[in-house]
């Protein structure tokens, strides 16, 4: 029986690492997590059933996030319950941050990567995220400094 890993992101940059790693799905039974935008809607034709959607939204927008987030949250919870997942895989950012508290809750174990597009200082959500994680894993060298405890794993891009 293969073992049930759920993939979440946020939209964009994040969301195009995960998906970079669309040739572990099909080794698993998986399900993929992101927000719901016009550009992320048309994955459902790909990725059908296996794909969920949480409500966009961006701390750019601190009004309309401070009621997206909560909702987001309880979301979560749900699609937890739904999946019930044994691993949780992300790229970040904080779309992911909620499901990796609520996985570690029900002692699932978290796998996070930090994101390409950072070299030089530790993200929001890696500071969030690199307490609870079970596996780490950064893509610069240079990130080892800021997480000690953190695996180089090199560029996921190809």
């Amino acid at each position: 029986m293969k073992k049930k890993v759920l993939f979440i992101s946020s939209t964009g940059g994040h969301l195009s690492e995960m998906l970079e790693l669309k040739d572990l799905f099909n080794k698993y039974d998986y399900n993929i997590i992101t927000e719901k935008t016009k550009s992320t809607i048309s994955l459902k034709k790909i990725y059908r059933n296996k794909i969920n959607y949480l409500k966009y939204g961006t701390k750019d927008h601190l009004l309309s996030y401070m009621f997206i987030f909560p909702w987001n949250c309880l979301k979560s919870l749900y699609y937890f319950i739904k999946i019930r997942p044994e691993y949780i895989i992300t790229t970040g950012a904080h779309t992911a941050v909620p499901m990796c508290y609520i996985a570690k809750i029900f002692g699932r174990k978290i796998i996070y990567i930090e994101t390409f597009a950072n070299m030089e200082t530790r993200t929001l959500t890696g500071r969030l995220i690199y307490p609870i994680a079970n596996l780490f894993i950064v893509q610069w060298e240079s990130m080892l400094e800021f997480y000690p405890k953190a695996v180089y794993g090199g560029w996921i891009f190809k």
